[in-house]
């Protein structure tokens, strides 16, 4: 088999080619870390590369996984993309990468992401800027756009990301790829969030390859179920401003799942504003715990980091609550539906340069569905929904809490409908 297409096999397909004895897994290893110092060049997903990566044995031998850079990889940098973190090297693995390499998988490295995970694209002040394979100059999304780049560049078989705001929603719609946002508490971390919003999870070319992944990262093996029919609320609309293209795949994605014998209801009453003021005030105080002074960081996050010092107790405890009070219209919905379908976000991928500043007009209406997602808790997978002037669009299904193995049979159900699922980037084949 030639090397090209070794790269693009899902981690499913490795995993049962390895097994039948038909595919060597280091040569995966070696063909990912080849592609890597040909094609990242014009990418900039990786900011380092274990050239010396090694496939193990188990349910990911032959597998490859890329680490966004705010997560520990023992012996590789941990910078954050921040200035203050530009020498740290880990010295342990986090727990989902410890697991991940348990299971036989071969770690290749860290990719980038905006300093402190605070943007919706991804540059800072260290490395390149991380770029879109489907479109030079284009973003690929933040925080976790490094890791969607690597994936829909072929670059790795999945990587690893983690979602605040949308930060592994984001960069696979954007890429063209799928992406989890796992339930809170289901994958662990090394480093608690005293917000509850942020939370790790995968980024891969395929919805079986995310269930694979989150059965590692959490340690829980997939449980045998039987298809059912669901109920589906359908947001199509909302009280920000929504591309018109973005409307138009959540309505075939709605067309899809009704042909498939689906029940799908329009709902209405989707508010994302209550959700932006209170990120507004939570996301500044989030990154004001980081050590030294603010001057010590990027442009990017200094203001930030200064921001959440001056936020009153009060004024913070008073956001926590406003964000939550509002969630509960969000789960509201799942109280007679078993699944929410939007838009992954409210505008299509853009220039670099045109990416809204963090926190500030235009940033908004991007995350305007999958923000409210993070306050109500609850899982969610963005689907490759195709293109649009060619560029990617994606899909979003959250479903209820800890409810991620039935999100996944309804998300691959999708995936493979007319339209949706993963497609390679012109030049990339």
């Amino acid at each position: 088999m030639a090397a090209d297409s070794v790269t693009w096999l899902t981690a499913t397909e490795i995993s049962g080619r390895v097994r039948s004895g038909n595919l060597d897994p280091q040569a995966v290893v070696r063909a990912h870390l080849q592609r890597i110092a040909d094609l990242d060049p014009r990418v900039h997903a990786y900011v380092a590369v274990d050239r010396a990566a090694r496939a193990g044995s188990g349910a990911l031998a032959g597998v490859t996984v890329a680490v966004k850079d705010t997560q520990p990889v023992a012996g590789l940098p941990w910078t954050c993309g921040s200035l203050r973190w530009r020498d740290r090297v880990a010295e342990v693995d986090g727990p989902p990468v410890q697991r991940a390499r348990a299971a036989g998988a071969a770690v290749l490295g860290k990719t980038n992401t905006p300093e402190l995970a605070a943007a919706v694209g991804t540059t800072n002040e260290l490395f390149p800027d991380t770029e879109n394979p489907w479109r030079a100059g284009f973003t690929p999304g933040g925080s976790s756009g490094g890791s969607g780049a690597a994936v829909a560049a072929g670059l790795c078989t999945i990587a690893f990301g983690d979602d605040m705001g949308g930060s592994i929603r984001i960069p696979a719609s954007v890429n063209g790829v799928a992406g989890l946002r796992p339930s809170p508490g289901r994958v662990p971390t090394e480093t608690p969030d005293p917000t509850r919003l942020s939370v790790r999870g995968p980024i891969a070319r395929s919805v079986l390859d995310l269930r694979l992944a989150f059965e590692v990262m959490t340690a829980e093996p997939a449980p045998r179920m039987r298809p059912r029919r669901v109920r589906v609320a359908v947001i199509e609309s909302s009280t920000a401003p929504i591309d018109p293209a973005c409307r138009d795949a959540v309505l075939r994605a709605a067309e899809a799942l009704g042909a498939a014998g689906h029940t799908v209801t329009q709902v209405g009453g989707w508010d994302p504003e209550p959700f932006a003021r209170a990120y507004q005030v939570i996301r500044p105080v989030s990154v004001s715990t980081q050590p030294g002074e603010p001057a010590e960081y990027g442009a990017a996050v200094r203001e930030l980091i200064a921001e959440g010092r001056r936020t009153s107790g009060r004024d913070y405890v008073a956001a926590v609550a406003a964000g939550l009070t509002a969630a509960e219209r969000v789960q509201a919905l799942l109280d007679e539906h078993d699944c929410i379908l939007t838009p992954t976000l409210g505008l299509l991928p853009m220039a670099i340069a045109q990416v809204p500043a963090f926190l500030k007009p235009g940033w908004d209406s991007y995350t305007q569905f999958v923000l409210p997602v993070s306050f109500a808790g609850l899982p969610a997978i963005s689907v490759p929904a195709g293109l649009v002037g060619g560029l990617p669009v994606g899909v979003q299904l959250a479903g209820r809490y800890r409810h991620e193995w039935r999100l996944f049979e309804l998300a691959a159900e999708l995936e493979a409908a007319p339209g949706f699922g993963f497609q390679v980037p012109p030049g990339f084949a």
